[in-house]
């Protein structure tokens, strides 16, 4: 009983020394139970035929009836295939640009030219979805946007890019890329900023150049930070996001933007098929769970640096 007592003095101690750092906590503990884990008991309606009379509780079991129903509807692997392919287009674009801005950012040694950069690189991030779709559909129109009024300039046809099913997964993996670079970047700057000047002065005086402190002092010091981040953007890669994929799409390039996401909105709010759709959102997010746990594991054999 001693014992007992003794292990918990120290956190006990904790808690009274530093309760209100603690307190600081409890609303985000509170906003993830309420809001993330409490309504995971509706997940169980994914095995039932939901009927909103009898609730819950009083809908029948029937199994995997759902998930074989998706399995083998017509749009399933339209769906894997438009929501993979931006999962993995945004991942080869979008994760490096942001590491490279913070290299280059990292070098800049006017600080007034550095500030400057970083908030014009970090507005964007600021601005809503709906701005940032609304600025596509201007810029991009066929009859005044300016990029086709530079395609016409030079004698060419103008290009209708929003409706075109080839051009949807290019401007939504490239626009997000603009909106998010400079804010993903900070992460990596704070990282940068850890690691010790005392390497770099040592590899100046060995005649290293910019280039190769980079490569073998920038690079290796946020190695950690970089495959973490890699770990939780591969976790996440079929979790292409609803708003803005929603907001540019359209009937005509319906063929590469219906995603998970945007299929379970259709059948589950507008289709009023609840059951249903909650087995291809559990279906979606047990696939993204699988994914983090084994990339996780590789990082974790290869490189020692993991999430757990």
């Amino acid at each position: 009983m001693r014992a007992a007592t003794a292990e918990r003095s120290p956190l006990v101690k904790s808690l009274r020394k530093n309760w209100d750092l603690y307190l600081l906590i409890v609303p985000v503990i509170a906003y993830y139970i309420i809001f993330h884990y409490i309504p995971m008991y509706g997940l169980q309606i994914a095995f039932k035929d939901f009927i909103a009379t009898k609730g819950i509780t009083g809908s029948p079991w029937v199994g995997l009836k759902h998930f074989e129903r998706f399995f083998d509807s017509y749009y399933f692997w339209r769906l894997i295939k438009n929501t993979l392919g931006i999962g993995l287009y945004e991942l080869a674009v979008g994760f490096p640009i942001p590491i490279l801005l913070a290299l280059m950012i990292n070098e800049i040694r006017s600080e007034r030219f550095k500030k400057t950069v970083q908030t014009v690189t970090y507005a964007p991030h600021f601005l809503s979805v709906v701005v940032l779709v609304g600025m596509l559909m201007m810029f991009l129109s066929p009859q005044h946007g300016i990029v086709n009024l530079i395609i016409r300039l030079f004698g060419g046809e103008p290009v209708s890019f929003m409706t075109e099913p080839g051009w949807f997964k290019t401007l939504y993996v490239f626009s997000g890329v603009w909106q998010q670079m400079g804010w993903s970047s900070i992460i990596y700057l704070a990282a940068l900023t850890g690691i010790d000047p005392q390497l770099h002065e040592a590899a100046k005086v060995d005649g290293a150049s910019r280039l190769q402190r980079i490569w073998h002092i920038n690079i290796p010091g946020i190695a950690p930070t970089i495959v973490i981040l890699l770990i939780l953007n591969i976790g996440s890669i079929l979790g292409v996001g609803f708003e803005k994929v929603f907001l540019m799409q359209n009937s005509l390039n319906m063929e590469s933007s219906d995603v998970i996401s945007t299929y379970v909105y259709r059948s589950g709010i507008v289709g009023a098929q609840y059951s249903f759709s909650a087995a291809v959102g559990l279906f979606n997010a047990v696939i993204n769970f699988g994914m983090l746990v084994i990339v996780n594991y590789i990082a974790r054999k290869v490189g020692q640096t993991s999430l757990w």
